[in-house]
């Protein structure tokens, strides 16, 4: 599970939620290619720099940003080597994830990487722009569909000015086969400009068949009944795979079946080449049970076993003590609108040694935890095993988590390995620190807050605030609770919902707690203050905030956005009578008032009782429920106010990064150092990665 500010999983800390995520800061910048990829930062003693230039381009709803990797320079040559293999073991499969969104998203890539590239007419033109803003929103979203809404996206320049310098660029680099430039063109006019054509990645809406109406590369030729029949022969009870994770469904001469991701089989040639770096990197692994892990993630992507994809992740688990870690494989499920397909990911990190010793704290209670949750006795965990705590400084991520990233991870997804032998529980440190960087001047918290008492108690505390809020979603959240004997798992039980219903069931675990003195008990917070700041950010960007991100008449369908709200809106609606939280008017501007966290805290813990009964049970109608009526539905007189205010601020709702570059050293085939550097241009970095990881075939 992911805990995201952009993309499919999470917020970040207020300061970061309000100023960065929810609402990004940005002027708008040139989107003209750079090509410095030199570290001009004077790092001391390996920490963050604060002349470090963390803003890169800007444009269409999107701002960039370049964060800082303290703590490489200090690795030992052996972790670098390490890293250095990991790091191209990541970007290799970065072809994967345009071909899952969408079975055109490498050709249509292919296509504007030769444009882009090999165009010698103006490029000063306002149509050139355009087509500028479209490549970087392309690139951004790994494909044409937007990375958070998820709707298609078409270029600003008209087709004919499209036509035109596809014409005028080297047309022999185009992926057109045999075909001449014009029926080229044909071919892809409505990939790009029918806004019909692939509508959307993800459809989540209700009583429609999920699986036709998503536009991913996950099915084809198949129906949601049918893929949910194929499924149904499978055993989920107990420890049982995660079935259908790592394959696409397609129908063989009328029988539906599987097209598993794996060496030989579909994306074998960029899987093969994740697997030369895995090997490479194993042999100088920091100690044998990184190693082993690392050849069973090997073993995996050579035979496609889940089997062997669950072991991989008990012996990835098991491993606590190398300081480089990684994850590598299909994990998430949010672009499958039935939960089911594992988009490809990457994220490669070393240990935070300063940052870690907070979530450990809390790691470390985590049986304490569970033991005071307000959900039911029976579907407590009598024992927590084994959850691994730490923050993380980020070298790279590829494929879904990049270039929009989360900020908090919790691994492995699979409930049983969880229950039976921990997870991995990280903070993405140097990613906030960017973050926090960025937002520092967005405006967002003095427009939005309530009132000078609830802006103050924001500023001083909403980082803090919200750091723990992420920490307990990750550790002690999505770790907490366990099925009932007998119930299958949620992607058949809750379907379509349930990953908004995990999202909001790990939300409510870090909100119960964050308001008890027991995080004061054990050093992590202050005061109370802290709690406060968390619950004022929470049900800000719940019922107002966070629909900055939608156009006018959206309602919500992301999975996170979905959560978020539920909780929101229960907990004002159910609080009414008591007045606990409500919308007040000051000078014609709404805005959210907390008038009683300790009965805020309360409902939160009833919400989350039931939320835990909903995945225990696997109570599908309830889930649906609670989400459909109040996850769903948009206010449009608010939701125009929220608008308006928001377009004064000047500022983007979305941001992501330009990934640090390791550069080997070399004294002939031997590795003798890795440094490394800090790219300054998203544009230059993505036609340097379309070069040197394109490993698969426009159709696969």
């Amino acid at each position: 599970m992911k805990f995201n500010i952009n993309h499919k999983k999470w917020a970040v800390p207020f300061m970061l939620l309000m100023g960065t995520q929810m609402l990004n800061t940005s002027c708008h910048n040139s989107t003209t290619q750079q090509t410095t990829t030199t570290d001009t930062t004077k790092v001391v003693a390996d920490g963050y720099d604060s002349t470090f230039k963390v803003e890169a381009e800007a444009f269409a709803d999107l701002q960039l940003l370049r964060y800082q990797v303290p703590g490489f320079n200090s690795l030992s040559l052996q972790q670098k080597k390490l890293a250095y293999y990991l790091y191209q073991a990541a970007l290799s499969g970065r072809d994967i994830i345009y071909d899952q969104k969408s079975k055109y998203g490498i050709l249509l890539r292919k296509t504007i990487e030769t444009v882009y590239g090999t165009y010698k007419g103006d490029k000063n033109s306002d149509n050139w722009k355009k087509f500028e803003v479209y490549c970087g929103r392309f690139w951004f979203s790994n494909g044409n569909h937007h990375h958070y809404s998820n709707e298609k996206f078409l270029p600003e320049c008209p087709y004919e000015y499209f036509a035109e310098i596809v014409k005028n660029s080297d047309t022999t680099q185009l992926p057109k086969g045999a075909q001449s430039v014009d029926a080229f063109l044909a071919t892809i006019k409505p990939i790009i400009y029918d806004p019909k054509v692939e509508p959307k990645v993800v459809d989540q809406r209700p009583n429609i068949d999920n699986v036709a109406n998503s536009s991913n590369n996950f099915y084809e030729g198949v129906t949601q009944k049918e893929v949910e029949a194929f499924y149904s022969k499978f055993d989920t009870k107990g420890n049982a795979p995660s079935w259908g994770l790592n394959s696409k469904v397609v129908k063989v001469n009328g029988q539906v079946t599987e097209k598993v991701w794996k060496s030989g089989g579909m994306y074998g040639a960029a899987i093969d080449q994740i697997i030369g770096w895995l090997q490479k990197a194993a042999d100088v692994a920091e100690d044998t049970a990184q190693k082993q892990a690392l050849m069973l993630l090997v073993d995996f992507y050579k035979t496609g076993d889940l089997k062997t994809w669950d072991n991989y992740n008990i012996a990835w688990v098991s491993d606590t003590k190398s300081r480089v870690d990684v994850v590598n494989g299909f994990i998430e499920v949010y672009l499958d609108a039935i939960g089911k397909k594992g988009s490809f990911e990457s994220t490669l990190s070393i240990k935070d040694l300063e940052e870690t010793k907070r979530i450990e704290a809390i790691a470390n209670q985590a049986q304490w935890f569970e033991d005071n949750s307000p959900i039911m006795p029976a579907h407590k965990k009598k024992s927590v095993k084994g959850i691994t705590a730490k923050a993380i400084t980020v070298i790279v991520e590829s494929g879904d988590a990049a270039p929009s990233t989360p900020i908090g991870i919790n691994l492995p997804n699979a409930d049983w390995v969880r229950k039976e032998h921990g997870s991995k529980s990280v903070s993405l440190s140097n990613i906030i620190h960017s973050y926090n960087v960025s937002s520092a001047k967005s405006g967002m918290l003095d427009e939005f807050a309530v009132n000078d008492t609830v802006l103050q108690r924001m500023k001083k505390y909403g980082a803090l605030a919200s750091d723990l809020h992420t920490d307990m979603h990750e550790c002690i959240g999505h770790a907490s609770g366990q099925i009932n004997p007998g119930v299958e798992t949620t992607d058949k039980t809750l379907k379509n919902y349930a990953s908004t219903l995990e999202e909001a069931r790990a939300d409510l675990v870090g909100l119960y707690f964050i308001m008890d003195q027991k995080l004061i008990d054990i050093g992590v917070m202050p005061s109370m203050d802290v709690a406060k700041a968390e619950y004022d950010s929470y049900m800000m960007n719940g019922l107002m905030t966070q629909l900055t991100r939608l156009k006018p008449g959206e309602q919500l369908e992301e999975a996170h956005m979905r959560n978020r709200q539920t909780i929101a809106r229960w907990a004002y609606e159910h609080g009414k009578k008591d007045n606990v939280v409500e919308f007040v008017k000051k000078n014609g501007k709404t805005y959210v008032q907390v008038n009683d966290y300790n009965k805020l805290r309360t409902l939160f813990g009833e919400l989350l009782k039931e939320m835990q009964r909903i995945k225990s049970e696997g109570d599908y109608n309830a889930g649906k429920d609670l989400v459909e009526n109040y996850g769903v539905k948009v206010d449009p007189v608010l939701h125009k106010e929220i608008l308006e205010r928001f377009a004064k601020l000047g500022i983007k709702p979305y941001k992501g990064f330009v990934q640090p570059k390791l550069e080997a050293v070399m004294n002939g085939n031997d590795i003798t150092d890795v440094k490394v550097t800090y790219p300054e241009s998203f544009y230059s970095q993505m036609m340097e990665y379309g070069k040197k990881y394109a490993f698969l075939p426009t159709v696969n």
